[in-house]
């Protein structure tokens, strides 16, 4: 077992991700908001793993509205993609910019070792696709994004999403005809993000056949929570939970930090805290240990 990197390489999880695509069953991808939840997510045996723009932002305390850059989005990404063998999936926003920027994005995501990315049609900067107020840029544009992005694809197999937030501006058929458009243009997975009941999705099912459907679980949102079982039952092909993971984490840290605050103590959370031996397994701090040893063992030359 490599403990500095994946024993897979970055085709073999982008050929993984491609797979699951095409599975009968649903690839379930959580969001990680830092390698060791990437770590995590794969022992809780799941699909893929999730990399939310979202949740970058609001892990360095800024708002969804397109101010976290291609490198801090591309450093996050290689950081938890290095600790995993599953496929890791990518927001890449509107690619940071006009078709050059997508272009871009797709070689420094490659780098990266991700196995995908989604690019949206949001106009620049985006926002929150669960808020309103959001606009889309004309179809046209968007397909300039879509085919630089996949002229600039290296690996065939990387796989290259196209999100669609028109379900919230222009309705459900601006949506569908948009999802075609983006396909033929070469997205290899369709995102239609915020629609609201389980007819939505099924209509978008029936209307766009011939593609692989992700569907988008977050919570607070207009979307109303289907389980993986009932998205699968749809025709559904991937489902994401985004910002699930640090919505526990967060609360879990507010609730502690208000106690702590108030008692002086933690002895109140001791036991809903993950234990310092789960945190060495999930770290392999003995097999590193080992490693250690087998190369280097340290004597103090004082000691006589």
């Amino acid at each position: 077992m490599n403990l500095f990197s994946t024993d897979t390489t970055p085709r073999q999880r982008r050929q993984a991700l491609r797979a699951a695509l095409n599975a009968p069953g649903i690839a379930r991808m959580p969001g990680a908001f830092s390698p060791l939840v990437a770590r995590s997510i794969q022992e809780a045996g799941f699909e893929g793993v999730y990399v939310s723009g979202a949740v970058i932002a609001a892990d360095l305390a800024l708002p969804d509205i397109g101010l976290t850059t291609l490198t801090e989005v591309a450093a996050r990404s290689r950081q938890i993609a290095r600790v995993t063998d599953l496929p890791t999936l990518v927001d890449a926003d509107t690619g940071f910019g006009e078709p050059m920027s997508a272009a871009r994005t797709i070689s420094e995501l490659e780098d990266a070792g991700v196995a995908g990315c989604h690019l949206e049609d949001q106009v620049n900067p985006k926002r929150c696709g669960h808020l309103d107020g959001k606009e889309v840029v004309a179809t046209s544009t968007m397909v300039q994004r879509i085919s630089a992005a996949v002229g600039a694809r290296r690996d065939s197999e990387f796989v290259i999403c196209a999100r669609t937030d028109a379900a919230g501006v222009e309705g459900i058929d601006a949506a569908i005809e948009r999802a075609r458009a983006y396909a033929g243009a070469g997205a290899d997975l369709i995102f239609t993000e915020a629609l609201h009941t389980p007819e939505d999705f099924e209509r978008f099912r029936t209307a766009v056949p011939d593609v692989p459907l992700l569907a988008n679980m977050t919570e607070f949102g207009k979307t109303r929570l289907l389980s993986a079982g009932q998205l699968q039952d749809i025709g559904y092909n991937a489902v994401i939970y985004p910002v699930t993971t640090l919505r526990i984490a967060m609360g879990s840290v507010e609730s502690a930090l208000g106690d702590i605050a108030e008692t002086g103590t933690q002895t109140g959370w001791v036991d809903r805290m993950q234990h310092r031996s789960r945190l060495y397994e999930l770290l392999r701090y003995s097999e590193y240990n080992v490693f250690d040893q087998k190369l280097f063992t340290y004597t103090n030359p004082r000691k006589d």
